[in-house]
């Protein structure tokens, strides 16, 4: 039985890092909102209760509910072999994982440092002040201790010799700042070689690579997490 992605239709988002370690591993899902919509999406979510999610994206099996996208990866990665069977490895990818969803939030929270309802427009100023201090400060700090943890492990992986969901979680890390931050991403990346490596190893998997190509691959835009203002960029 396929598991039913419920996230919004138009956007990559937090739910790409779900739809990334679903196709990697090519695991059978529907994703449901792009067939009925964000009308759909929202009654399916405002109809839920007992332990509803709080919002999207959120994963349905046999009656079973799951949340949050570590949560979800979390899951998927113990039930289909996308995290190791030790324990303590198992808590670091999900450790790396918590740490990916805070990095997400910031990155959201340039934006709209002010009000999350707010346009971009209305709040441009700080906005560009915000850019700046998380260009200059927290993206070197974030990107330096993913260096660290892929430096950790002896393989080509973050951990073991084999991808994990925290690998291809890490690949659209890069992809987002990419299209968010060319300029400061291009004077970053020389000092984080292992995570290119790893955004590149993850390219190359046969089934990322064809879900790259496909449409269901959604292009970045600014209604998105990761957005491209060029007054927010530099070097």
């Amino acid at each position: 039985m396929a598991y039913k992605l419920w996230y919004w239709p138009s956007l990559q988002g937090r739910g790409e890092f779900v739809r990334l370690a679903l196709e990697g591993a090519e695991i059978a899902y529907e994703d449901c909102a792009r067939g009925v919509g964000e009308e759909g999406l929202l009654a399916d979510l405002n109809d839920r209760t007992g332990r509803p999610p709080l919002a999207p994206p959120y994963l349905e099996l046999d009656g079973l509910v799951i949340a949050q996208v570590a949560n979800i990866l979390m899951y998927l990665g113990e039930r289909h072999g996308l995290a190791p069977s030790n324990m303590a490895d198992r808590l670091w990818l999900n450790q790396l994982q918590l740490t990916i969803a805070d990095l997400v939030a910031e990155v959201h929270n340039v934006h709209h440092p002010v009000a999350m309802m707010d346009y971009y427009d209305d709040q441009k100023p700080e906005a560009a002040r915000a850019a700046k201090q998380f260009r200059e400060a927290r993206m070197p700090k974030y990107l330096g201790h993913f260096e660290d943890a892929a430096q950790a492990n002896a393989g080509d992986w973050l951990i073991d010799h084999k991808w994990s969901y925290a690998d291809t979680s890490l690949f659209q890390v890069i992809e987002g700042l990419r299209y968010m931050f060319p300029k400061r991403m291009k004077t970053l990346e020389p000092d984080y070689p292992n995570l290119v490596r790893i955004r590149d190893q993850v390219a190359e998997l046969p089934s990322i690579k064809a879900y790259l190509k496909s449409d269901r691959r959604l292009a970045f835009n600014t209604d998105g997490i990761f957005r491209a203002y060029p007054e927010l960029d530099a070097e």
